[in-house]
C-alpha cells in the first residue's frame, strides 16, 4: 500500500534537487568553516554563498541573516535576548502561538523578567487589532511576538498592519514565519519587522537547520555561547550542508512560488468541496473560505462527534493516510490542540490537520476524502 503524505505542515519531504546540493558537503567539501587552510575555506565560501542567497530573496543584507537549528531556536533567541537586552518589560503574544513562543514568553513571566499579554481573537481567531493596540498604549515599551501563518488553522496575519503599531508605538516586532516561508514572498525592505525565522524542512529542505532575521540596529546578544560563529552570534561549528539545503530549497521554492500556490490552493478547495458532499456537518477551523487570509498549505477539519480524534487519526493511518491533528479537550496525557482550545471550538468534534506539499496530487485528496467517509459511518465499504 503507498502512503498518502498530508501533514506537509509539520515537515515536507526533501527536494531531490536540494539533496544534489548538500552531497558534495557530505562527501568531499568536509573542512571546519572556521579552518583557515584551504579545506576550511571552501566550506567558508559555500556558508556565505548561501547566505547571500537567502538575503536576496528576502530583500534584506546578509548581514542580517544569522543561520540556527531551526525556528524553535530562531524564537527563543529573538525573544529571551530581546527582554534580556533591551529593557523590554511586556510581551504581547496569542494563545494560538507555536509552543516556541508562547513557553518562551511564559517562562520569562515565571522568571519575573517580562509581563505577557494575550491579545483578544474573533471567533474565527483572527487578531483584534483593536485591542493589539490598546495592549501598545498601556504598556511601553513592548515585545510583539505574532505569527505570520497558524501552523494549525492556517489564518494570515496582517505582518504590515502590526508592524505600522509596532512602529506608532515604538515596540519591536517579532513575527513567528515558518509557515509561510517559502510559500510567501518577504520583502523585508519594506516589512516593518525586527525579527523573522525560517525553518529549511517546511519548504523542502532539511531538518535542523532554520535562520534568524534581525533588522539592522536591533543588536541582542547570542543566545548560544561558546564561539564567534555566525559573527558572534550562535557558537558552535555551523551545519554546513543544511545551510546550503536551506538557501537553494528557498531559491527553489521562488522560483516555483506562483505555479505551487495555484496548484496547493486548488487541491485545498477540491478538499473543502469534496467533504461537504461527502459528510454531513462537516465544519472547518479558522477561515479557510477566506483564501487570501488563510495559509493556502493548511486545511483543519472539524468532524461530526462520532468518534473521538485519536481514533480518527489512527483509522487514517491505518488506511495509509498521515495526518495530524487533535481535539480541543484534554484527556489522559493527550493535552489536545492549545490552538482549538482558545477559539472554544466544541470538544465532541474531532479535528484533524491536512497539509499539502507541491508533491500532493488530487487523486490522493479523493482517496483520502473516500476513505474518511467510510470511517465515518456515512459510506458503506464496497
Amino acid at each position: 500500500m503507498k502512503r498518502i503524505y498530508l501533514d506537509n505542515a509539520a515537515t515536507t519531504p526533501l527536494d531531490p534537487v536540494v539533496l544534489e546540493e548538500m552531497l558534495p558537503l557530505m562527501r568531499e567539501q568536509f573542512g571546519n568553516p572556521s579552518s583557515i587552510h584551504g579545506h576550511g575555506r571552501v566550506v567558508r565560501s559555500a556558508i556565505e554563498k548561501a547566505r547571500k542567497k537567502v538575503a536576496e530573496l528576502l530583500n534584506t543584507s546578509p548581514s542580517e541573516i544569522f543561520f540556527t537549528s531551526g525556528g524553535t531556536e530562531a524564537d527563543n533567541t529573538a525573544i529571551r535576548n530581546t527582554v534580556l537586552s533591551k529593557g523590554i518589560r511586556h510581551i504581547i503574544t496569542s494563545p494560538l502561538e507555536h509552543h516556541a513562543v508562547l513557553h518562551t514568553a511564559e517562562h520569562l513571566e515565571k522568571e519575573g523578567l517580562a509581563k505577557v499579554s494575550l491579545v483578544e481573537l474573533d471567533s474565527k481567531g483572527y487578531v483584534d487589532y483593536a485591542h493589539l493596540e490598546e495592549l501598545l498604549k498601556t504598556n511601553e515599551p513592548s515585545l510583539i511576538s505574532l505569527m505570520h501563518g497558524n501552523n494549525e488553522i492556517g489564518n494570515l496575519l496582517d505582518l504590515d498592519r502590526v508592524g505600522q503599531l509596532a512602529t506608532e508605538y515604538k515596540a519591536l516586532f517579532h513575527s513567528d514565519t515558518v509557515q509561510t516561508m517559502g510559500h510567501y514572498k518577504h520583502d523585508l525592505q519594506q516589512l516593518k519587522t525586527n525579527f523573522i525565522v525560517g525553518a529549511a524542512h517546511k519548504f523542502h529542505g532539511p531538518k535542523g537547520v532554520g535562520f534568524l532575521y534581525m533588522q539592522a540596529g536591533t543588536k541582542i546578544p547570542p543566545f548560544i555561547h561558546g564561539g564567534a560563529q555566525e559573527r558572534n552570534m550562535r557558537g558552535g561549528t555551523e551545519n554546513v550542508y543544511g545551510i546550503v539545503g536551506l538557501a537553494k530549497a528557498l531559491e527553489i521554492a521562488y522560483a516555483e512560488m506562483a505555479e505551487h500556490q495555484q496548484h496547493i490552493q486548488g487541491l485545498k478547495t477540491h478538499m473543502m468541496d469534496r467533504l461537504k458532499e461527502a459528510i454531513p456537518e462537516i465544519g472547518f477551523n479558522g477561515d479557510p473560505e477566506t483564501s487570501e487570509q488563510s495559509l493556502y498549505t493548511v486545511l483543519n477539519v472539524s468532524f461530526p462527534p462520532t468518534a473521538d480524534s485519536e481514533m480518527l487519526l489512527f483509522n487514517l493511518d491505518i488506511e495509509g493516510i498521515s495526518a495530524s491533528g487533535g481535539s480541543a479537550c484534554s484527556s489522559g496525557s493527550d493535552v489536545g490542540s492549545h490552538v482549538l482550545r482558545a477559539l472554544k471550538a466544541d470538544p465532541s468534534r474531532p479535528s484533524a490537520r491536512f497539509s499539502f506539499s507541491k508533491y500532493t496530487t488530487k487523486e490522493e485528496i479523493d482517496t483520502v476524502v473516500d476513505k474518511l467517509a467510510v470511517i465515518m459511518g456515512v459510506e458503506k465499504v464496497s
